[in-house]
């Protein structure tokens, strides 16, 4: 994720996600309506369960952030649904 970059909420239905951060820091809100936040950092480990609004964004706004993403649906990005609502 480049610096200062955010995804748009979204969910992943029918499909979970497990990322690996590698490096940097990345801020996930998620829940229902965003309510939920944390900072996950190098070596740490995010399970998005399937149909969960979610919305990362790199913390940083000089250095990248990396991460290691595995979903159980190969077909992910065409299973992504936009929720502009909670934006």
């Amino acid at each position: 994720m480049p610096p200062g970059a955010a995804a748009p909420p979204h969910v992943h239905e029918g499909h979970e996600t497990a990322i690996y951060v590698l490096e940097g820091e990345v801020e996930m809100r998620w829940g229902a309506r965003l309510e939920e936040t944390l900072v996950a950092r190098a070596g740490d480990f995010v399970y998005i369960p399937a149909g969960m609004p979610h919305a990362p964004r790199n913390v940083s706004d000089v250095a990248p952030a990396r991460a290691v993403a595995a979903r159980t649906d190969p077909n992910a990005q065409e299973s992504t649904v936009a929720l502009p609502e909670l934006a």
